[in-house]
């Protein structure tokens, strides 16, 4: 991701603009230090893109998940714990 300080920004701004419509996001800068991201409007932000659930229904856990392979990580640690 490009990052453009503030004068280049204003100086650019038609251009940069232009390229965020396209899809391409930018982070404007002040002094080396980012301020703000711009990104076109549409874009996906955090919360569209974690889809949580998704798969609901359609991956089965076993019941004893939790305790695969016991006895071959107490062999490999030597333990009789």
């Amino acid at each position: 991701m490009q990052t453009v300080n503030i004068h280049e920004a204003k100086t650019h701004l038609s251009r940069l603009i232009e390229r965020a419509s396209r899809g391409e996001s930018f982070i404007i800068a002040k002094a080396g230090k980012p301020m703000v991201k711009v990104t076109p409007i549409g874009a996906p932000t955090g919360s569209q893109v974690r889809r949580l659930g998704f798969m609901s229904g359609q991956v089965q856990v076993p019941d004893d998940f939790d305790r695969i392979g016991d006895g071959e990580i107490d062999a490999l640690f030597g333990g009789d714990a």
